[in-house]
């Protein structure tokens, strides 16, 4: 029996499907919080109340049988050619069925089209009459009050929305349209698990939407790769065919096959250096503008994809947890917070109380991140608005001197993290910790709730303030690495 998943594996490379579909599943922390049964709060929202619910391992004939009985089949499982479907919502009419697809996030893009497809091909193939198909998704313009208003907290749909999360294409005339018959590419997915396992061969879908969680399998030899190796080149689309023919280093680059950015141009130099390239006046130009105190900081968070307190919008960010390291006269003063359930107020409270009212706001990616969340508190809290852009407004991001291009070492390898530029420097790091992952955080954090041992919730916290405090110490550790160098 297949699944969607083992579908869509195959089409993006049938050695991934091999490989994947004996091997036995791991447990699986999303990215979001999801505290409530999604599905059956959109079954309120639908009115759906005379339904069939589906359960894991049905057999697909419960659900037909069911087609006779009720007036909704909700997470319904149906079976074609050994293709297996889970259908959120099916509701009978007149002369068929309307079929709702739920989609847990804000707007849903065609870019997942197969699933869809692939969902209605099954269904027509059991005969079964689809007359017509929406998706219930969740409603980005909805703040929620005290109480959750399941009635607004949703949005059905009969449009796919574009990337500017615009309504674009219908729902039902672009899924006919792209339907074909999968019935070859299944006998292809029977043939390859009776096969020997495939060559790898290196294509773009290897590191499309994330490197595949078998790259390092199926290119065991880049595990032990030169630090120099042309392979670290970022945002190069020609990198693997110059690697083929034999270009092997970054200083022998073809530079008609450059797309010459500011970073690839720092890789190269520092290869062609021996290692390191910094670009001494950007630096210390840079460095120049920061003033004292230096603040280092960090924020955790979590993400809600169902608001849980006032307020809040859907996939609304909730920062937990900070780390300061305030920097003056080579003095460094630590200060902290960390808190449960709904620690907004508490949180701004504390950091207004704790940041220095001068001086210089140091976050590594505070663009993408510390900036954001101050300016999400301020929008919550406006009348803490003044104090906290007033904070936004003094952030200035430690990556900046990586990302434009100034500084470079081949061990980076042509990553850019805090992690791996800390690894370089041989100070303390992040190995000995409990908790050495950004999402680990997260994950004990979600679980402080469930923890009914004191003793428990006491050694989480501790791990979570360690980590936190991790990152704002190793902005330090790079400052002065970066100081030294412009020296």
């Amino acid at each position: 029996m297949y699944h969607i998943s083992d579908l869509k594996k195959y089409i993006r490379c049938p050695r991934l499907f091999q490989l994947s579909f004996n091997e036995e599943g791991t447990s699986f922390n999303p990215y979001v919080r999801l505290d409530q049964e999604v599905t059956e709060l959109a079954r309120i929202k639908l009115n759906a109340n005379n339904y069939f619910l589906g359960i894991v391992n049905d057999e697909p004939e419960k659900a037909l049988n069911a087609m006779d009985n009720y007036e909704w089949i909700i997470k319904g499982r149906f079976e074609y050619k050994n293709l297996r479907v889970k259908v959120p919502f099916l509701h009978k009419n007149e002369d068929g069925w309307d079929l709702y697809f739920l989609f847990i996030g804000n707007y849903p893009h065609d870019d997942d089209i197969l699933f869809y497809t692939s969902t209605l091909w099954v269904l027509i193939n059991n005969n079964i009459k689809i007359k017509d198909i929406s998706i219930i998704h969740l409603n980005s313009k909805y703040v929620r009050e005290d109480k959750l208003d399941i009635d607004q907290l949703f949005v059905i749909s009969k449009n796919f929305y574009n990337a500017k999360n615009n309504e674009s294409n219908n729902i039902k005339q672009l899924i006919f349209k792209k339907m074909k018959d999968y019935s070859d590419t299944l006998n292809k997915m029977d043939i390859a698990l009776n096969s020997k396992i495939y060559p790898s061969k290196k294509v773009k879908a290897c590191t499309r939407f994330g490197k595949c969680k078998y790259y390092d399998t199926c290119f065991v030899e880049e595990l032990d790769m030169e630090d120099n190796s042309i392979l670290t080149l970022v945002s190069s689309q020609y990198k693997n065919e110059m690697y083929q023919e034999g270009i092997k280093y970054l200083k022998d680059v073809d530079l008609e096959r450059l797309e010459g950015s500011r970073k690839q141009f720092a890789q190269i130099m520092a290869d062609i250096n021996g290692g390191l390239f910094f670009d001494k006046l950007a630096l210390k130009t840079w460095l120049y503008k920061l003033k004292y105190p230096l603040s280092f900081l960090d924020f955790e968070w979590e993400t809600y994809a169902i608001p849980p307190y006032q307020g809040m919008k859907t996939y609304d960010v909730l920062p937990f947890q900070y780390s300061l390291h305030i920097l003056e006269d080579e003095k460094i003063i630590h200060k902290e917070f960390i808190g449960e359930n709904d620690t907004r107020l508490n949180l701004l409270k504390s950091l207004l109380n704790d940041i220095p009212k001068t001086g210089s706001i140091i976050a590594y990616n505070g663009e993408a991140a510390e900036k954001i969340r101050i300016k999400e508190l301020a929008k919550m809290f406006p009348e803490y608005s003044k104090p906290l852009m007033k904070i936004y407004s003094r952030i200035v991001d430690l990556q900046l001197p990586f990302d434009l291009g100034i500084v470079y070492d081949t061990r980076m390898k042509g990553h850019y993290s805090l992690k791996m530029i800390m690894s370089l420097l041989n100070d303390v790091g992040y190995s000995e910790l409990e908790i050495s992952q950004g999402m680990d955080a997260v994950f004990n954090w979600r679980s402080l709730d469930k923890l009914e041992s004191k003793e428990e919730k006491e050694i989480v916290i501790e791990n979570l303030k360690s980590y936190c405090a991790m990152d704002t110490y190793a902005m330090i550790v790079v400052y002065r690495w970066l100081k030294k160098l412009a020296e």
